[in-house]
């Protein structure tokens, strides 16, 4: 057609005069619509389940141990190759996410995840449970990467801290519901019970998510053959865009250009010269607060009932863990938007070093354990969750759009290394001195955390409320 210009954008799209609209300057500087705070609040649910059945092994540990009449170390490869499969499905699902999108991935993970975890409860020895937990485990470790890009990826850069942040503290969230369904559960149906609740629930809502749950609109700006998906999402979240505009995200085309193909081209970006010493800083602090984590998640109801509490006691030791997570992670993304990350995930962390060594004070001591020890169980846990919760926001911040999930996935992969060192560690050290030594160990990986997040670059800044959705559309191209 004479008198237009045509050319080719960054999404490889041709572009034919008309506007050219930045998708991402649409997300990033506009309003947070409440279409965008449902499939927030969709990827947050799915963390809840993932966190649920992540947790239900602790829980019904103490009892697998009597009926079965094994030692707490026969189960410590147990633990680990379920970590191991959470850290490989972390780098699967990061990959996948970015490959087939994050909704595919996402809903694909809750599938495994839950029909693996459901089967748990039909094994009747070590060797089947292992296999299972293996499994459930690979669709555990690819919810989280998706689910936190999700969350991302819909919301405006202003809120986004807060939202990844929100996403994450779901997995405590997660694990205080197994506790209180644990309490009622184990003692009258039995752990088969729990694993059986775990297993159906996340079958179904990863149903109703294929349904319900559209894909990230970031996501669909780098794919020219979807561009009719993205302008029905976009429609759905009040910016609806005339057929004669371009759809390109300019704000991250140039880091996504370079790491959007291939997966050794993503892989490459992360150990770039730009963001090396940001990767190299996060699988630390991934991997040393993962410990600090697992650790807990995995032994403290063994270790609660090994000092002779009951098991609905030790149950919620835990269940006051994950409370004070939930609060910690709420209050640690707050913190970031008034300070910015570094100054709060440091005092995060230190947090976590000081609570630690007040619990190896603290008497374990009757049946039904102590008020100071639940208070102090919660404490800690806001501290160390918060620190975990908000370092998935930090990931977030520190990848563009290309290799974000990839990014992320390999920092929670490694992360999940951690936690497969906290399995074996925890067990030699409630078997060598009946657990004097466990906090102390706690305390020591949230200091190395802390020392990770001090040689990160990009941390987060502090967060400024702006509103300049004009900018997001460019003038007609000549």
């Amino acid at each position: 057609m004479p008198g237009l210009a045509k050319g080719r954008d960054q999404g490889g799209r041709m572009a034919v005069g008309g506007r050219t609209v930045d998708v991402g300057a649409l997300l990033d500087e506009g309003p947070w619509s409440g279409f965008q705070k449902q499939v927030l609040a969709c990827a947050a649910l799915a963390v809840v389940l993932d966190g649920f059945d992540n947790q239900a092994l602790g829980f019904a540990l103490p009892m697998l141990i009597a009926e079965w009449g094994v030692a707490k170390g026969d189960f410590a490869s147990v633990l680990a190759v379920g970590l191991l499969g959470m850290a490989l499905g972390t780098a699967i699902g990061g990959f996948a996410g970015d490959r087939v999108g994050r909704r595919r991935a996402l809903v694909g993970s809750m599938f495994v995840f839950g029909a693996m975890t459901a089967g748990i409860a039909l094994v009747t020895g070590l060797s089947g449970l292992m296999a299972l937990r293996f499994l459930a485990a690979l669709g555990l470790g690819g919810c989280l990467p998706n689910a936190t890009t999700l969350a991302a990826e819909y919301t405006p850069a202003r809120h986004r801290p807060w939202a990844v942040t929100a996403t994450i503290l779901c997995v405590p969230l997660g694990g205080m519901v197994g506790g209180l369904l644990a309490g009622v559960l184990l003692p009258s149906l039995g752990w088969r019970a729990l694993f059986a609740v775990g297993g159906v629930a996340p079958l179904i809502l990863g149903g109703v998510f294929a349904v319900v749950v559209p894909e990230s609109p970031r996501y669909l700006a780098r794919e020219p053959s979807r561009e009719g998906e993205l302008r029905q999402v976009l429609a759905r979240m009040g910016r609806p865009q005339e057929g004669a505009t371009t759809l390109v995200d300019r704000g991250e085309a140039q880091g996504g250009s370079g790491a959007g193909g291939k997966d050794r081209s993503r892989l490459r970006a992360l150990f770039g010269g730009a963001y090396l010493r940001d990767t190299l800083g996060l699988w630390l602090a991934f991997f040393s607060c993962y410990v600090a984590v697992y650790v807990v998640f995995s032994w403290v109801p063994t270790l609660l009932v090994g000092q002779g509490m009951s098991l609905k006691a030790a149950s919620s030791g835990l269940t006051a863990y994950n409370l004070g997570g939930v609060l910690g992670a709420l209050a640690g993304g707050w913190a970031i938007g008034r300070v910015g990350s570094r100054p709060a995930m440091l005092a995060m962390a230190m947090g976590g070093v000081v609570s630690a060594v007040a619990l190896k004070l603290v008497p374990l001591t009757g049946s039904e354990g102590s008020l100071a020890l639940l208070l102090w169980l919660a404490l800690h846990g806001a501290f160390v969750n918060a620190a975990q919760s908000t370092l998935f926001a930090l990931a977030a911040h520190v990848y563009p759009t290309g290799v974000r999930a990839t990014g992320s996935g390999c920092a929670i992969g490694v992360g999940r290394l951690g936690a497969v060192l906290s399995s074996y560690v925890g067990a030699l050290v409630l078997d060598a001195d009946g657990g004097s030594g466990y906090f102390t160990l706690i305390a020591g990986a949230m200091l190395v955390t802390c020392a990770a997040l001090a040689g990160i670059v990009r941390h987060i800044p502090r967060a400024e409320a702006k509103a300049r959705l004009a900018a997001a559309t460019a003038s007609p191209e000549s």
